[in-house]
């Protein structure tokens, strides 16, 4: 069986939160997405969803 990769990054958390805010009728500051991207990295890690671990080339 062949293993898919997928890459999630805080960038696209971010942009991600970014858009689901707006459209809920908050608008937060890019500070605020920063902190809510970080937190939801660590959570996906926390619980093994993602792993830390990044190629040399990146």
């Amino acid at each position: 069986m062949k293993e898919i990769e997928v890459v999630i990054d805080t960038e696209e958390i971010a942009e991600f939160f970014f858009k689901e805010l707006i459209r809920r009728g908050f608008v937060p500051s890019r500070m605020e997405l920063e902190e809510m991207a970080d937190i939801t990295f660590d959570y996906l890690i926390e619980k093994c969803i993602i792993d830390e671990e990044m190629d040399d080339d990146e």
